[in-house]
C-alpha cells in the first residue's frame, strides 16, 4: 500500500501525496499510526534518501507542515486547505486530550534536561500527568544497537501509548520506521522536530504575523544562523527546481518511476 492509507483526499508534491486535511479534522481522526509533517527540506531529502522515502511511504499520516508548500499548492489542480505546523499542532493535541486518561505521552529527543522541562510545562498546563516520561538519547545513538534497545525498553516501561520523537529529519522518521514494531503498546507516533524545545521554552515560535507571511523559516534562521544556513540557503532551494519540473509534467519519482 502506498502513502496515506485512508480515503482522505491528497495533494501530490513530487513523490509524496500529502493529506488535504484541516487541523480540526486531524485532531478528531488521529488515533493511531505514524504522523510525519513534510516541508521543503523533507521533500528535497525524499529525492535522494531511499530509507527516508521508505519511512514516508509507510507512514499513515502525511500532513503539510509548511505554509510555503500550501502557497505552492495553489499552482496545482487541487490546493491544500491549510498548513498544520507540527509544533503548534502538538500543543492542540495534548490540550484536546487533556481529560482523556487513555492518552499517555512520551517525549523522545532534545538535549539533556529539555524533555523533563517540557514534560513539567505540559503537565502543569493540562493539570494531570499526560506526559509520562522523557528521554534524551546521546548523539549518534541511532547507530548504536545497545542504545537503541535501551530506548525501546525505556519507552515500553513508561506505559506511554503516544510517542513524540524530536530528533530532526530524517533521523526521527527513520528511527520510528525501524523500531516502532518493538513497542506494541504505542499506538501513535509523531515525528515533530524541535517541538520538545518549543514546549520547554528553549526556542520561541515566530510571531503570528511572521508565520502568516510564510517567513517563519527566516525567523528561525535569524535565531540559529550557523545551524540553519545550509538548510535554508543551500539545500531547500532545490525544491523549486523539482516542483517546476512537476508543474511542467516532466518530474519523475527517483524511486518508483511514477509520474
Amino acid at each position: 500500500m502506498y502513502l496515506c492509507k485512508s480515503m482522505s483526499k491528497t495533494v501530490r508534491f513530487l513523490n509524496i501525496p500529502i493529506r488535504n486535511i484541516t487541523a480540526e479534522e486531524l485532531l478528531e481522526q488521529l488515533d493511531s499510526g505514524v504522523l510525519v509533517t513534510p516541508n521543503l527540506d523533507h521533500l528535497v531529502k525524499l529525492q535522494t534518501d531511499k530509507e527516508f522515502y521508505a519511512a514516508y511511504r509507510d507512514a499513515e499520516w502525511v500532513v503539510c507542515d509548511s505554509r510555503i508548500l500550501r502557497q505552492c499548492s495553489r499552482l496545482l489542480p487541487e490546493s491544500l486547505t491549510e498548513a498544520i505546523p507540527g509544533s503548534s499542532f502538538f500543543t492542540s493535541y495534548y490540550k484536546y486530550h487533556s481529560n482523556d486518561p487513555d492518552c499517555r505521552i512520551f517525549l523522545l529527543g532534545a538535549a539533556p534536561g529539555v524533555g523533563e522541562k517540557a514534560m513539567a510545562n505540559i503537565n502543569k498546563s493540562v493539570g494531570r500527568k499526560i506526559v509520562v516520561g522523557s528521554y534524551s538519547p546521546p548523539y549518534g545513538f541511532e547507530s548504536d544497537a545497545a542504545e537503541c534497545q535501551r530506548v525501546v525498553d525505556i519507552v515500553n516501561a513508561s506505559g506511554a501509548n503516544v510517542v513524540l520523537v524530536g530528533l530532526g529529519a530524517p533521523k526521527q522518521e527513520k528511527w520510528i520506521h525501524r523500531f516502532r514494531h518493538q513497542m506494541p503498546g504505542v499506538k501513535l507516533w509523531m515525528a515533530l522536530g524541535a517541538t520538545i524545545d518549543f514546549e520547554a521554552g528553549n526556542i520561541k515560535r515566530a510571531p503570528r504575523w511572521v508565520q502568516k507571511l510564510c517567513m517563519e523559516w527566516f525567523y528561525r534562521f535569524l535565531k540559529e544562523p550557523r545551524r540553519m544556513f545550509g538548510r535554508y540557503f543551500v539545500d531547500d532551494p532545490a525544491f523549486f527546481y523539482h516542483f517546476t519540473r512537476q508543474l511542467l509534467g516532466i518530474y519523475r519519482d527517483p524511486f518508483s518511476g511514477r509520474d
